[in-house]
């Protein structure tokens, strides 16, 4: 293994970690960090737009959201670590912020809004790098999980639609105003 892949896999093995750990957590705790999650227009909720992406509220919550973080994340590492981790933070800043200005009333946890920022990245960069590597990705997302864009819907109570749709919006965004460093420097 290359130290490139090593790299990459451990911190795909730390962020399911992490992951997990916390809804161990949360679980022995009954569920009390969500009152860690996004509450919009209350003080007390900006606390979760950090948070609230590393908050479930169940196990299956968890495991129908981490295979997808786990592949979205590894497809936009191979970029860069550095491109990963400042998309990963302006998605959840900017998608906990929308949400927290925008949403509705309710406790807004789970990586979803992360999910979709991720997804819609990928997606934007195809059209604005347009580069081979990135129009390859785009077509995987599509195939494996163009179903998520029925996600932007709101079909389903208890779903957060505005964390999803406020996350697709801040990988769009990410993508738009990075364009530009990513088609001229080769390491970001």
């Amino acid at each position: 293994m290359t130290v490139w892949f090593k790299q990459r896999l451990y911190i795909l093995i730390g962020l399911a970690s992490i992951l997990i750990i916390i809804q161990l957590i949360n679980t022995l705790t009954g569920y009390a960090l969500n009152n860690f999650g996004i509450i919009p227009r209350y003080a007390q909720g900006l606390i979760g737009i950090p948070l609230s992406p590393f908050l479930h509220g169940s196990w299956l919550h968890l495991f129908s959201n981490l295979p997808v973080l786990l592949v979205l994340s590894a497809l936009l590492m191979t970029h860069s670590i550095r491109y990963y981790v400042l998309a990963s933070l302006f998605v959840i800043f900017l998608e906990g912020t929308l949400v927290w200005l925008f949403g509705r009333t309710a406790m807004h946890v789970g990586a979803s809004g992360w999910i979709f920022g991720l997804w819609g990245l990928l997606l934007a960069n195809a059209y604005f790098l347009r580069r081979g590597k990135d129009l390859f990705f785009a077509i995987l997302v599509v195939l494996y999980y163009g179903g998520a864009a029925l996600g932007l819907f709101p079909w389903q109570q208890g779903i957060s639609t505005e964390g999803h749709i406020f996350g697709a919006i801040a990988g769009l965004v990410f993508s738009w105003l990075t364009k530009k460093w990513i088609i001229t420097a080769r390491d970001f």
